[in-house]
């Protein structure tokens, strides 16, 4: 298989499966999408729907309108962007809800800046396939709000109360600790505001993704380890010996996406050597030639082949080859990743479309949702588009 074929097969996997797929969790009656889908495919329409799965839902939708034209898409974003615009926006206290009950009744009533972030990102994306400048102005809303109620002198804080009174973080504090500041918020406060740039150019937001870049090279890349660091107290200390594969090597390419719309030099030649080193440590010591694994915990290697790992392993490494092209390994890396998520990963029962993990031999790990609030068509619906546009398609 070549990169042609490659980018071909996942025009025509987002295109016949995860598009009708997600068309068919469209609620009619309540809103938005439907929660959750077991593992057994049987659907649940009554369950939560979280914020950040809806978020996420907008901006799939929205791209990809943007990307094949296709009104019906569009119509489905509008669809998406209604439930998100009346029912997850706090229209009273500002941000946006972790969770709501099926009926769009407020479940999760916290207000977490990583919850934050997503919002921007999808209002941000809604605003470029539709035009409205509404869904703009409700993103500079939020925008503001991160920056006025959501950190402090050195960085983003996580979770708050309604009202945005600081509250313990167990969102997202894994692995038996509790953060006061993460990587993964950072990660996505910048993916959310270089979106936020693209489509509106503002120089404040232009400061901020700056800023977010300087804070990821001296604080989050630990040079020593050919890494980032994970959790953090209030100082930006790391609290766990920890390497999230994952994250590394979604962070080497949405970085470097991130220079480019941002067109600053200075910051091209600052990231382009650490985004280099953190998608080469990923592959000499994640990468088994077919897939990635999980995380080294404190030296203990979870080897599950979860499936957003596998989605950002195709788009980091395909991006390596595209900036060095004579580092071809990492073309066939790339190639061999999607012929694993396409044998092993695709779950091809009718009515369903990826597992949430398999096993390092490809056979799935039974129980997890198809559907809930953090399996969404984000990782690998992304990962399809931008392989069509870098593949030209």
């Amino acid at each position: 298989m070549n990169k042609e074929q490659m980018c071909q097969e996942m025009k025509d996997h987002l295109t016949g499966t995860l598009i009708p797929f997600w068309r068919r969790l469209r609620d009619d009656e309540f809103g938005g999408y439907y929660g959750s889908l077991s593992y057994d495919l049987a659907l649940d329409r009554k369950a939560e729907k979280g914020c950040i799965l809806n978020s996420r839902i907008t901006w799939f939708f929205a791209n990809a309108y943007t990307l094949l034209k296709d009104p019906v898409l569009l119509s489905e974003a509008e669809h998406a962007y209604t439930f998100l615009k009346d029912r997850c926006i706090d229209h009273q206290s500002g941000g946006i809800f972790w969770s709501l009950n099926y009926d769009g009744t407020p479940s999760d009533k916290t207000k977490h800046t990583y919850n934050q972030a997503f919002c921007i990102y999808a209002l941000s994306s809604y605003y470029e396939a539709s035009g409205d400048q509404e869904a703009l102005d409700l993103a500079f809303d939020i925008f503001h709000l991160i920056e006025d109620r959501c950190r402090d002198e050195i960085g983003y804080l996580e979770a708050f109360t309604v009202d945005f009174k600081p509250e313990s973080n167990e969102k997202l504090s894994e692995n038996g600790v509790m953060a006061d500041k993460t990587m993964n918020t950072l990660l996505h406060v910048f993916e959310a505001y270089t979106e936020l740039y693209r489509v509106s150019h503002d120089p404040e937001v232009g400061k901020k993704l700056e800023w977010i870049l300087d804070t990821f090279a001296d604080k989050i890349y630990n040079p020593q380890l050919h890494r980032q660091e994970v959790f953090f107290d209030r100082n930006y200390r790391s609290i766990l010996d920890l390497h999230s594969y994952g994250h590394d090597i979604e962070t080497s390419w949405l970085i470097d996406r991130g220079v480019d719309v941002l067109g600053e030099e200075k910051y091209r030649q600052k990231m382009a050597p650490i985004t280099m080193n953190l998608a080469q440590e990923v592959y000499k010591t994640a990468f088994d030639g077919h897939s990635l694994a999980n995380e080294n915990d404190r030296g203990k290697v979870n080897q599950n082949r979860v499936w957003w790992v596998q989605a950002e392993t195709v788009i980091g490494f395909y991006n390596v080859w595209q900036k060095h092209p004579e580092l071809t390994q990492f073309r066939d890396a790339a190639l061999s990743e999607w012929e694993f998520i396409r044998e092993h990963v695709m779950d091809h029962r009718t009515g369903s479309e990826w597992f949430w993990e398999v096993n390092p031999d490809g056979t799935p790990i039974e129980g997890r949702p198809i559907v809930e609030p953090w399996k969404c068509p984000y990782h690998n619906g992304r990962m399809c588009m931008e392989l069509i546009r870098r593949g030209g398609l």
